[in-house]
């Protein structure tokens, strides 16, 4: 994503009411996130729910696949795909949402052994989704520039990854609790933040439509992550085991 300072944006266009264009590219970012949550949740509950999919997926090395597959997607196209082309920029982002949404089953295999546990699941998305968009929504309509934020929520994704770590082989109450309070505060700023930052985006690339199409998926791919972690974190606050 650009850099795009906000002092650059013309005064009388930026404002998705004012300017059909941006508001056009932003409902394409948020229609393909949208789009991206139903085939993950869809996915998780094919494989929490089919026990020949469970098996092949939780009880099988093809584990390691899902679980571990977005994150090394990731990393290589954004060292090996600095300036992918928008079928590529398409393919990582449907390739990380399908391999993490089959992954996500096994949220709802854990939850089902609880009592009310996939009521608990159901609590914690539509709080998800009611920050998501109030956040979204200020983020995108917002005067205040958000950018001097980023390195700061950056600092805290870090120290957030961190404790996660400290927490595996040491594990603590206390520091499980901070963890996902921390988690929840990280992504919400972050969710504002992207927001904000593909609307700057939008006006750096001037036009270009091959540039926009890019920018539409990996838009996407930043919400949709930004929603799926602020789900997780919620979840663990809402979790009878928390």
């Amino acid at each position: 994503m650009s850099d795009y300072n906000a002092r650059s944006i013309p005064v009388d266009r930026a404002d998705m009411s004012v300017d059909a264009g941006l508001r056009a590219f932003m409902t394409g970012v948020f229609n393909k996130m949208a789009l991206g949550l139903a085939l993950s949740a869809g996915l998780a509950y094919v494989a929490a729910s089919v026990p020949v999919i469970t098996n092949l997926v939780f009880n099988t090395p093809l584990y390691f696949v899902f679980a571990f597959g977005p994150i090394a997607i990731l990393l290589i196209s954004a060292f090996a795909m600095r300036n992918p082309s928008p079928t590529a920029a398409n393919l990582i982002y449907w390739s990380v949402v399908s391999l993490l949404g089959t992954s996500l089953g096994i949220i709802l295999l854990q939850y089902a052994a609880i009592p009310n546990g996939y009521l608990t699941v159901v609590k914690a998305f539509l709080i998800t989704a009611a920050t998501f968009g109030a956040l979204a929504l200020w983020g995108s309509t917002t005067k205040r520039d958000l950018s001097g934020f980023g390195v700061f929520l950056f600092m805290g994704l870090i120290g957030l990854v961190i404790a996660s770590l400290v927490n595996m082989f040491f594990p603590s109450p206390a520091l499980n609790f901070a963890i996902s309070v921390i988690g929840v505060l990280v992504f919400a700023g972050l969710t504002a933040f992207d927001t904000q930052r593909l609307k700057y985006t939008y006006y750096a690339l001037g036009g270009d439509s091959r540039g926009l199409a890019v920018a539409t998926s990996q838009g996407a791919l930043s919400l949709y992550l930004d929603f799926i972690n602020l789900f997780l974190f919620i979840l663990r606050l809402l979790s009878p085991r928390n």
